[in-house]
Order: C-alpha cells, then sequence, then structure tokens
C-alpha cells in the first residue's frame, strides 16, 4: 500500500473526507457506491462494482436469470454441460 500523505480526521458522526485529487484518480464521483472491507487493522474503502456471481470479474459481464456472470466462467459452465451431455 503507497502512502499519500493526506491525513485526514473522522468528524462526530464517523465520516471522513476522501480528497479530490484521490477521487479524481479512482474516477470515484458524488453518489457513488463505495464498498468497505477490513484487512487486518486496516480499512480498505474500494468503488463499489458488479462483478460475476463466481469470481467477482467485473468485465465482459453478461446477465442469466438475473445474476452477473463473466465470459469466462460462461465458458467453463458451457464446457462442464458439454461433457455432461457427451457422458450421457
Amino acid at each position: 500500500m503507497k502512502s499519500t500523505g493526506i491525513v485526514r480526521k473522522l468528524d462526530e458522526l464517523g465520516r471522513v473526507v476522501i480528497p479530490k485529487e484521490i477521487r479524481n484518480k479512482l474516477d470515484i464521483e458524488e453518489k457513488d457506491p463505495i464498498e468497505i472491507y477490513i484487512d487486518g487493522t486496516s480499512i480498505v474503502l474500494r468503488k463499489f462494482e458488479l462483478g460475476c456471481i463466481f469470481c467477482n470479474n467485473s468485465k465482459d459481464l453478461t446477465t442469466y436469470k438475473d445474476k452477473l456472470i463473466c465470459k469466462k466462467c460462461l465458458l467453463k459452465i458451457s464446457d462442464l454441460n458439454s461433457e455432461k451431455t457427451e457422458n450421457n
């Protein structure tokens, strides 16, 4: 993890402002959803992006029964179904 040298204080409601320079660099805009993780003793913030239900990849997504699946996982499922059909 790279330190930015920027320090912010929490307000009375536990909020912290993410500096504009960081928001611009990470393409985070007002009202964008942010995920919050705990990694050991660190709090990690990440711009929320929907991903594949199997591998969480956020690229080349398609929807099947209201679920997102990436192309790679879709091909794996297709291969499994083909193998199953051939064995029967």
